[in-house]
This record gives structure tokens, C-alpha cells and sequence, in this order.
């Protein structure tokens, strides 16, 4: 995994780096994550929060309101509209990574799948350390099978 970890919106017009390792990569089936990747489940990448650092650019933010009534900042690239995190308002210390968006991201291998129970028929659930019919409580689990994995 390289160190700093930089990435940018599809445009290249907003880049930002990552001063820390993750704490955890899943994917995730729950059907915002699939309207908004365009596939059948979208990878999510976990960091500190204080360090995901914008270096070029000024994402413009939506605030989504999840099903649970939790809501989270979701930033995007103006011009490309290329998600690229999370900030969650119930967990403040961590970003969500849009992966993807990631300058390398060939070491990434998702720890387990979350919101299984609305993924595609056809996709085969692999046998993860962690997996969850819905939204976790919170990332302890997820983060504790991550570090297991590393």
C-alpha cells in the first residue's frame, strides 16, 4: 500500500491524499451504494479522518440521509461528479474513501460485505471474516476483522 495514498475525481480537477492507513475496506450492497457506483455494490475505504487531506481542487458536499435517519456529507467533484468520501455525522473521526478513485488501488481486498441482504441475486457472497445481512452498529467488527486480515 503506498504511503501517502493520493487519489482524484475522473476530471483529475479535485485530488486529495490519505496520511494514514486504513482501518478497514468492505463492500458494501445496499442499494444507495449501488445507484451510486453503478454496479452491483460499492467498495468503502475507512481513515482517520483528520487525514484526508484535499490538495487540489474544492469538492462540493450533498447531505444524504440515510434510511436509519443518520445522515453524511457526501463529497463530490463539481465538474465530473465523481463521489469521492463520506463523512459520516454519527462517526466524526472517520472519512469513507470511495476506493476507486484511488491513484493504485491494486492492494485493496474488501475484509467483508455489508447490506448482503439487498446484493444482486447473482452475486456470490464470498466467506469473509466479516459479513452483515444490514448496517453494522458500528465499525468495530469490521475494523477488528481488517487488522486480523493485515
Amino acid at each position: 500500500m503506498p504511503s501517502p495514498m493520493t487519489g482524484a475525481c475522473q476530471c483529475r480537477g479535485v485530488r486529495y491524499e490519505i496520511r494514514a492507513e486504513p482501518l478497514a475496506v468492505y463492500a458494501c450492497h445496499c442499494t444507495e451504494c449501488q445507484r451510486q457506483s453503478g454496479g452491483s455494490f460499492g467498495l468503502s475505504m475507512v481513515v482517520p479522518r483528520e487525514a484526508v487531506v484535499i490538495t487540489q481542487g474544492e469538492p462540493a458536499t450533498w447531505v444524504r440521509t440515510a434510511d436509519s435517519g443518520n445522515k453524511m456529507d457526501c463529497l463530490f467533484c463539481p465538474t465530473c461528479g465523481v463521489r469521492l468520501y463520506h463523512l459520516p455525522h454519527a462517526r466524526p473521526n472517520v472519512a469513507i474513501i470511495k476506493p476507486g478513485t484511488l491513484d493504485g488501488a491494486s492492494w485493496l481486498e474488501p475484509v467483508g460485505h455489508i447490506w448482503t441482504r439487498s446484493a444482486q441475486t447473482w452475486f456470490d457472497i464470498p466467506d469473509e471474516p466479516f459479513n452483515a445481512e444490514t448496517q453494522p452498529v458500528d465499525l468495530r467488527e469490521i475494523i477488528a476483522a481488517w487488522k486480523e486480515r493485515r
